[in-house]
């Protein structure tokens, strides 16, 4: 049923981007990249504009579930290939889900004093309960929650340039202008964790066949949501090491809570409140995602048809995501949120690479798209391969 437009996409899409990273992973960056943390994103960004062309074409050309596997079956003319693809991407889901999990227990801590293992386990299933509820109600539910988060960015933000206006004049200070090896380093080791940060755009596609008019309304949403995001990271990230000694982002496990603190000198439970609704809204889209892929890789005939069962009063693929809620917590309580991070982000990247390797491909076959389709030139979905293929083969090296 299509009942998702561009408002309702471009905050799923926040929802899943911004809830499973910033909010998370900002200590983590400014530790390795230390005050070139915001270059990180940025660099990041870089990478994943040619991929986000070349999903913004595939949405066109095959808007279904589990885009992914979809399109490299396009591309490459191979079931196996496709499968593989569909399973790393409700991998990737899984980790993501997982990492922002973990991340979530830290914020709720603070108003509760709970084990971090209960605190994971009640997360994951409670959004997986919401994810189950239905598409309409369960996106509608993010939507608020995305409202919510990026309000609380835009609170740091603002709090940060009005407290401190000196900061517009160090931005300058943020990019670059040695070619250190040891700087680069950093920012090239930090670049992978930033990464992680825009995981969450790609996921627009998986709900294609819920979407209004998908081949003009998801390629805009993926542009949209691309971009918002890099500004507000950006600009977080500069307010955090500018303010915030990279040490102390390194010791607390709320890295956004103790920024808020130093910056407005205010207590920072306002701000935590909003970071945990932040980390749920990531855990809840991810949810939504990986189910979807896993629906569609059953109704391919990839998998058992029984994962692709619909329940006739939530409209929802009930098994798969349980499936996926169980994989979720397995997970979470097995790893912690740096390693979770970084195997996502490896999975994602290699995801990417081959999209757009298989959109390449077609390209070259002369297979038209549909049309009003989005189309990109030829050499953009090559530029999106060897991008991320040079960013993830410099997280190995480092």
């Amino acid at each position: 049923m299509r009942v998702l437009n561009t408002p309702l996409l471009v905050l799923y899409g926040l929802g899943v981007t911004i809830g499973a990273g910033i909010y998370v992973l900002i200590g983590a960056v400014g530790v390795r990249a230390g005050i070139y943390a915001p270059f990180s994103f940025l660099l990041a960004a870089l990478v994943m504009a040619p991929s986000a062309c070349s999903f913004a074409e595939f949405a066109g050309r095959l808007p279904v579930s589990a885009g992914e596997a979809a399109y490299v079956r396009a591309g490459f003319g191979s079931s196996l290939v496709s499968l593989l693809v569909g399973l790393m991407v409700v991998g990737a889901g899984s980790l993501t889900a997982s990492a922002v999990s973990v991340g979530s227990a830290g914020y709720i801590r603070v108003f509760v004093d709970q084990s971090e293992i209960v605190i994971i386990t009640l997360v994951v299933l409670a959004m997986g309960a919401i994810a189950a509820w239905g598409i309409l109600q369960s996106v509608t539910f993010a939507g608020i929650f995305t409202l919510i988060e990026v309000g609380g960015l835009l609170l740091i933000i603002a709090s940060g340039f009005a407290y401190h206006p000196e900061l517009v004049g160090k931005l300058t200070l943020l990019i670059p202008s040695s070619l250190d090896i040891d700087i680069w380093g950093g920012v090239l080791g930090a670049g992978l964790l930033a990464f992680f940060a825009f995981v969450g755009f790609e996921d627009m596609v998986n709900v294609a066949e819920e979407v209004k008019q998908p081949h003009r309304t998801v390629p805009r949403a993926i542009f949209l949501t691309l971009i918002l995001s890099t500004i507000i990271y950006f600009l977080v990230a500069a307010v955090a090491v500018l303010l915030v000694p990279v040490e102390d982002l390194r010791a607390t496990r709320a890295p956004l809570s103790l920024v808020f603190e130093r910056v407005t000198g205010l207590p920072s439970v306002s701000i935590s409140a909003i970071a945990i609704v932040a980390t749920l809204n990531g855990v809840i889209v991810q949810i939504i995602m990986a189910s979807r892929v896993i629906y569609g890789l059953a109704r391919q005939g990839s998998i058992p048809a029984v994962l692709g069962r619909v329940n006739a009063l939530t409209h929802t693929p009930l098994i798969a995501t349980a499936v996926v809620v169980a994989v979720i917590l397995a997970l979470a309580l097995a790893f912690d949120v740096a390693a979770l991070a970084e195997m996502s982000a490896r999975f994602t990247l290699s995801i990417f690479g081959l999209v757009c390797l298989a959109l390449f491909r077609l390209k070259l076959k002369g297979v038209a798209p549909p049309d009003n389709a989005f189309v990109v030139p030829t050499w953009v979905p090559l530029v999106g391969f060897l991008s991320s293929a040079a960013l993830l083969a410099g997280g190995l090296v480092l």
